[in-house]
């Protein structure tokens, strides 16, 4: 997931719009309300089946055994791990991304009458990268009938491409066409257009769209796409994770009126040319305890809208750790998460 170091003093972007943002409710935000098992989560994957919410995460140690962590609330505030999606590495990736430790990035939707679970293997420093896919007819690992079977690569990507095929993200826009975004380092963040009925790339458009893109070391990943208010909303996380409290990840936004973009910030400035509206920075958390935060995923409620991201615990060793926010939206229609 790391290649080199860059660092934005862009931070200074987002002061005028907090401004336009109104207080959070008596209640106080819920990050500061959450409890349980919030620790080790990287990457959360937040999905609800309309009864309890769930976050999947990036396989950690020194977590009990399986890949990708399942863990359910009632109320998003107290979490309880109740699980793994698998009890190993599938064997199709292990044969394909030799060297592999776990499973990375998950990424949970619901289309074609099932839940989809994309999820990445790879190794650090690596373009030799798998995107694979899971589906199960429920989210709940207590439930009859619940288990995620696996249904092998989506994408490969090797040393020869300018891509890498992990962190994924699916997303149905707003015609009904589904896509799948992606990337890490290289030449940045993509996406394919995917087949509804198997959940893998599509036959009829197999162009390979460019979205977002930094100059040398390409320190961006982790896309997460959100319709609202007639745009679509690409969010990225920029530079550096999994230094624990030396990281350095921070969380941006840029929109379009079409999927396949362009994505400009604020001032209209593109992402391809690494631009970016700040949504989460370590330098805005008032108390410096959580650093780096990124890898996000965002869950529509309605028409609220809750974006789930992983923080390093500066007072608990840099441990990663479950964070949650609302997000709001300026009056000219910029989200801003809740503190």
């Amino acid at each position: 997931m790391t290649k080199g170091l860059i660092f934005s003093s862009a931070i200074a972007l987002l002061l005028p719009l907090t401004a336009a943002i109104a207080q959070t409710p008596a209640t106080g935000p819920l990050n500061d309300r959450l409890t349980g098992d919030l620790t080790p989560v990287h990457d959360p994957a937040i999905a609800s089946d309309g009864h309890d919410y769930y976050v999947f995460a990036t396989s950690s140690k020194p977590e009990p055994t399986g890949q990708i962590s399942i863990r359910k609330s009632a109320d998003m505030v107290t979490w309880q791990r109740v699980g793994s999606v698998f009890p190993d590495i599938p064997e199709w990736a292990r044969h394909e991304i030799t060297g592999a430790k776990g499973i990375w990035a998950p990424d949970v939707s619901f289309a074609n009458g099932q839940y989809r679970l994309y999820y990445a293997v790879s190794t650090f420093g690596s373009n030799h990268s798998a995107i694979g896919l899971a589906t199960s007819p429920s989210l709940d690992p207590a439930a009859p009938g619940t288990k995620w079977t696996d249904q092998g690569a989506v994408i490969v990507s090797h040393g020869k491409d300018d891509f890498n095929a992990i962190d994924p993200n699916a997303f149905i826009d707003r015609d009904g066409r589904q896509w799948l975004a992606f990337g890490s380092f290289w030449s940045g963040i993509k996406l394919i257009r995917l087949d509804p009925a198997t959940g893998k790339p599509s036959a009829e458009d197999k162009t390979v769209y460019s979205l977002a893109q930094r100059a040398t070391p390409d320190a961006a990943e982790a896309p997460a796409l959100l319709d609202h208010g007639g745009y679509y909303y690409l969010f990225v996380s920029y530079d550096f994770c999994c230094r624990g409290a030396a990281s350095t990840y921070y969380e941006i936004v840029g929109r379009s009126k079409d999927v396949t973009g362009p994505y400009l910030d604020y001032d209209g400035k593109p992402l391809m040319k690494g631009a970016g509206q700040i949504v989460l920075h370590g330098q805005l958390d008032k108390t410096h305890r959580w650093r780096g935060p990124g890898g996000a995923s965002i869950l529509k409620i309605g028409d609220r809208a809750i974006i789930a991201y992983h923080s390093y615990d500066s007072q608990h060793g840099g441990v990663p750790t479950l964070r949650i926010a609302s997000l709001g939206w300026t009056a000219d229609g910029w989200p801003v998460a809740q503190p």
